[in-house]
């Protein structure tokens, strides 16, 4: 994995990699762990040469003329493997001075001649404009890289205001501190009233500097939250406790699967930021993007080191471990960045006076021919009302373009986004099959000619109705154990058996029915899938399931002996659980555009603006962490539509989308309830109140699999974590 996502990202990350592998050794990094003070890598030349250390600079300056998306990358990478030396903090001057046009220092610090130091919060350092000269004097925080810094960037007091000033170290009186990091230390300045030339203070605004310093950090914090997720991974798949490798146990599994999606989290929020100051996105949005990853990133990396070390057991409490550098590390980025806490309000805060980050696509040239002709076969479509629309829409392909044709249009991920924004802007919408959206395309891959005749086009036209018959009381999640049986009888199939959680039942004109054909061999192989009408089978008892909401949209069916042809059954007996599985090689690619935060974050974010009294430090602080986890979200569904376009695989954003989307949405709402206060008790609530969201958002982290299992598919398929045995196997 890697912050970015282009094939020249991953060029770049490997090459960081293979140079960190031959430089940054275990005995390396040691010798720094032991030493009593830092010393300036020998090794920094050639990192230099590789060009890294200017990738965001200017050519004329020595630099590649690159964002700061490339040097984000590299950061990441020497994160993850903790190499010695001043990177960040020189990685963040040269960028500071770049934007600030200060450009003296840049080429030395592009060829590796000057390392730089970062303070980022004033601590006692004064800027004084009242005599003769302005001056600098005091005590500053703690100087990321000091040990070893020839150039300062520090944070001051300038009245009321903070401001940034740039100061040689010959300039200043310099304390090496014994630092919690031990591989990467810090020093404090101290300056006696020392007359600052015209440029030391820095023209930038201070908010800009910190959040080109907030995304490199933020970067940095992935990679060495991606090293202690796969140090944990590794270790998990071989250590054996009680007879059994430690990853067969669930609660291993999934705390190893949760770091992985929470380092999935702050490595989308660290790209966000980086491209979000790479190009002219407006000041505010670029500081909302930063703020989202400095709260993000260096907090989710404290956890996970933190997490690392609970899988190592007592190895990884041991000096000889890495384990500890990592978390030293993760946690000086932390607190040297600013409490996760402020900068959670910041988010808040930004959101609250009307920023958002828009998520939006540029889309490659030929979009624009393809955009005319769309547009040009929808106009028709705005003249028609209702059903004469949907058909219309449905005959040309528009209900789900990404079916191959005559169905769909086999529209590429390009096409698909030109379809969407049109029919958007000719304010027309095709037919939502809902659960047909399942249905058809595994009639379109597996079934037969007559079966795709009959329902494909009228259910693409809204004609047809579907439900799905799999959940059973005994068989959720674990589908392949369902019990309804399906006997063979002359003409076709008797099934028998009650499902549950069944949708639209009542609605439905037919249900995809899954079956047990065949008991006598392994469970998965044994199901088949079966075409039901539901409108005119003898033997089917529908009954409403009341929900906790009160409402009652789910239901239970009963099937005794309902007949079902044999036209219906799809594919071959025993072919069940492939079809039901089945997705196209042509996935479906949306992109909702607009505001990152989804209708729950900015119901909070209304709610909150109608507070009695405002709104307090914990409330905003607890908005800002959701808005964060919304943000986050969407950047997520962002990465995959834009793997789409390339036509690269699904990343694993994907896979962690639904597990951190789904505690998102009910942790909203419970907080949607909390800050009503006592009005969101009263009894007959509206649909779309708090209270009511609050309730049917609990089903989320049950229906399509629950939060148990999306864990354990991440732990088993991306992470590589052994299955736990059946019993008795």
């Amino acid at each position: 994995m890697t912050i970015g996502l282009s094939d020249e990202d991953r060029e770049l990350r490997d090459s960081v990699r293979g140079w960190a592998a031959r430089h940054a050794t275990p005995d390396v990094i040691r010798e720094a762990v032991e030493a009593k003070t830092e010393t300036r890598p020998q090794y920094w030349g050639s990192l230099a040469e590789l060009g890294m250390l200017g990738l965001h600079l200017p050519e004329d300056v020595g630099g590649a003329g690159f964002t700061l998306l490339e040097t984000a990358i590299v950061a990441e990478e020497l994160g993850r493997a903790m190499v010695p030396g001043p990177f960040l903090p020189t990685a963040v001057l040269s960028a500071v001075l770049n934007e600030a046009g200060r450009t003296g220092e840049l080429a030395a610090l592009a060829d590796g001649t000057l390392f730089g130091a970062v303070a980022l919060q004033p601590g006692a350092l004064t800027v004084d404009r009242t005599g003769e000269h302005v001056t600098l004097t005091g005590t500053s925080s703690p100087a990321l890289g000091g040990h070893v810094a020839d150039v300062f960037l520090l944070a001051a007091a300038d009245g009321d205001s903070t401001v940034f000033v740039v100061v040689d170290r010959d300039r200043l009186h310099v304390t090496d501190l014994p630092s919690h990091d031990v591989v990467r230390r810090n020093s404090e300045v101290t300056a006696d009233d020392l007359t600052l030339a015209d440029g030391d203070i820095l023209t930038l605004d201070a908010q800009r500097v910190v959040d080109i310093a907030a995304t490199l950090f933020a970067a940095e914090a992935s990679g060495l939250a991606d090293w202690a997720t796969t140090v944990a991974a590794d270790y998990a798949r071989v250590r054996k406790q009680f007879g059994r490798v430690i990853g067969q146990f669930q609660g291993v599994k999934h705390k190893v699967a949760r770091m992985f999606a929470l380092t999935e989290q702050a490595r989308v929020t660290a790209w966000d930021a980086a491209r979000a100051l790479g190009d002219d996105t407006p000041a505010q949005e670029v500081s909302l993007a930063a703020a989202v990853a400095a709260a993000v990133a260096p907090d989710t990396a404290f956890h996970v080191t933190k997490d690392c070390i609970q899988v190592l057991g007592g190895i990884g409490y041991t000096w000889e471990h890495d384990a500890h550098l990592y978390l030293r590390r993760a946690q000086s980025l932390r607190i040297l960045l600013g409490s996760t806490a402020s900068w959670r309000r910041r988010v808040a805060n930004l959101t609250l006076d009307g920023t958002r980050r828009v998520l939006g696509i540029d889309l490659p040239a030929e979009a624009e021919a393809i955009r005319a002709e769309i547009r040009a076969e929808l106009e028709p479509a705005t003249a028609l009302d209702g059903a004469e629309r949907k058909a219309y829409l449905a005959e040309r392909g528009y209900t789900s373009p990404h079916l191959p044709t005559p169905w769909g249009r086999g529209a590429d991920a390009v096409t698909q986004l030109v379809i969407a924004e049109e029919l958007a802007a000719a304010q027309v919408k095709p037919h939502d099959m809902i659960i047909g959206n399942w249905v058809i395309p595994t009639l379109i891959a597996h079934g037969s000619t007559e079966q795709q005749e009959r329902f494909v086009p009228a259910s693409l036209r809204g004609d047809i109705v579907w439900c799905q018959l799999f959940s059973e009381p005994g068989a959720g999640s674990d589908l392949a154990s369902l019990s309804t049986k399906a006997v063979k009888v002359d003409g076709g199939w008797k099934l028998n058996g009650q499902k549950v959680w069944t949708s639209m039942a009542r609605d439905a004109h037919w249900g995809i029915c899954l079956a047990r054909t065949d008991a006598d061999v392994p469970k998965h192989k044994g199901l088949s899938y079966f075409l039901v009408d539901i409108r005119n089978s003898e033997g089917l008892d529908i009954r409403p399931l009341r929900e906790i909401t009160g409402e009652a949209l789910f239901n239970e069916v009963f099937l005794d002996d309902v007949f079902v042809p044999d036209d219906c059954l799809v594919a071959e007996p025993g072919d069940g659980w492939k079809l039901a599985r089945t997705t196209l090689a042509n996935e479906r690619v949306s992109m909702t555009g607009g505001s990152s935060l989804g209708d729950g974050g900015e119901a909070l974010v209304a709610l909150a603006d109608t507070l009695p009294g405002g709104i307090d430090d914990d409330q905003l602080t607890e908005l800002g962490q959701i808005l964060c986890d919304a943000q986050s979200g969407g950047l997520m569904g962002l990465r995959t539509t834009l793997r789409s376009l390339t036509g690269a695989q699904p990343g694993a954003e994907s896979s962690v989308a639904k597990l951190l989307g789904v505690e998102h949405i009910q942790q909203t709402w419970e907080v949607a309830m909390d800050w009503a206060g006592p009005s969101s008790l009263l009894g007959e609530q509206d649909r779309r109140s708090a209270t009511q969201m609050f309730l049917n958002s609990q089903c989320m982290s049950i229906a399509g699999g629950t939060t148990n299992v999306q864990l354990n598919i991440i732990g088993e398929r991306i992470l590589g974590l052994p299955r736990d045995p059946e019993p008795g196997k």
